[in-house]
């Protein structure tokens, strides 16, 4: 199971190298996040929902303050997805107030997390249970074709950018790639969020290459014969025979969107064209993919398109602010690569 997964790859570009760098998150307020709900409490019931800002804090350590604070077991706290550490973020949480020996959130207080609205509801909030997320970033101290960028932006905002995982997901120089293979290759015990971190890392990287070389054969934002369509805002997927102008119009109008491969067990395969370039891809990675299978995943498909919407954006001197919502599972970091070239040390949460 011999590869190339450390240093991390680059990525193919649709719009080509970016000729403008700068720098993320020089300032906390840099990067800011909000989460946007699927459901609202209805303020009744024995769930107690709290909105909570954070500053330089993770999603799993506010989540074990609030269990501490209410007196609760941390399966009691729910979340509905993890958001950045090195930022300003707000997002909803859950607690289950049952067993809880304080109740009284109005005394919770913690180092740079302020309760921002609280609210009783009938259920947990479950992972997932949000429409997506909306992000105001600052780039600061761009250098190089400034001039060039409006174009960059126009078009970003208008046909969208590669899908990719961003390397958040992948740990510092892919070590949480390089970490999984190594406990598939030799097995072990892990704690459980670990050995979720590292599949998924070793996930994410396989499809970020099967991105990269739909994005080299420009192809990743058009549906070829034999691909796995997969509706927008949705997990639901469908066969293609291409040509075929009526999928060819849904997919302009973003109602669908090309996919990739999670490999697991099971689930759906491409053929023709699409399975070609799958395959040819992941072709060298066989004997990781039977070890993905043996660890019990499923095999799952998405997008190869993300579409920033509500996006607008000011360039300031030598700073770009700009603003977008993207969908469950979209990474700001991937719209920025297609505009700026980030200092990788500028890009980590471990500052």
């Amino acid at each position: 199971m011999k590869g190339n997964y450390s240093p991390l790859p680059q990525w193919a570009w649709a719009q080509g190298t970016p000729e403008v760098s700068g720098s993320l998150r020089v300032q906390l307020e840099d990067f800011r996040v909000q989460e946007l709900p699927a459901v609202t409490p209805d303020g009744k019931g024995t769930h107690l929902w709290l909105e909570i800002e954070k500053c330089n804090a993770n999603t799993d350590w506010v989540a074990h303050q609030l269990s501490i604070s209410a007196g609760v077991p941390a399966r009691d706290v729910g979340y509905a997805g993890m958001k950045d550490r090195r930022g300003v973020t707000s997002q909803w949480f859950s607690v289950a107030l049952q067993e809880a020996t304080n109740s009284a959130w109005e005394n919770w207080s913690w180092p740079d997390i302020r309760i921002l609205q609280a609210c009783l509801h009938t259920r947990k909030l479950k992972r997932g249970t949000l429409h997506g997320n909306r992000f105001r970033i600052v780039v600061r101290d761009l250098k190089g074709g400034i001039e060039g960028l409006e174009h960059h932006l126009n078009r970003v905002a208008a046909t969208g950018v590669p899908n990719y995982f961003g390397p958040q997901r992948f740990g510092h120089g892919g070590r949480n790639v390089v970490r999984g293979i190594h406990w598939l290759q030799n097995g072990g015990r892990l704690p459980r969020n670990k050995k979720s971190i590292y599949l998924s890392a070793v996930r994410s990287f396989l499809f970020n290459q099967v991105l990269s070389r739909r994005v080299e054969r420009e192809n990743w934002n058009r549906m070829i014969d034999g691909d796995i369509a997969v509706l927008d805002g949705s997990r639901s997927t469908f066969a293609c025979t291409m040509p075929d102008p009526e999928l060819e119009q849904r997919c302009d109008r973003f109602d669908i969107h090309p996919s990739g491969p999670l490999p697991g067990k099971g689930g759906v395969n491409p053929v023709a064209a699409a399975l070609r370039i799958e395959h040819m891809t992941l072709e060298p990675h066989e004997a990781l993919i039977h070890s993905i299978q043996k660890a019990g995943l499923k095999s799952a498909r998405r997008s190869l398109r993300l579409r920033p919407v509500n996006m607008k954006w000011m360039i300031e001197g030598i700073n770009l602010i700009v603003e977008f919502d993207l969908p469950p599972g979209g990474y700001a970091t991937s719209v920025l690569r297609e505009l700026v070239s980030i200092d990788s040390d500028t890009i980590s949460e471990r500052q």
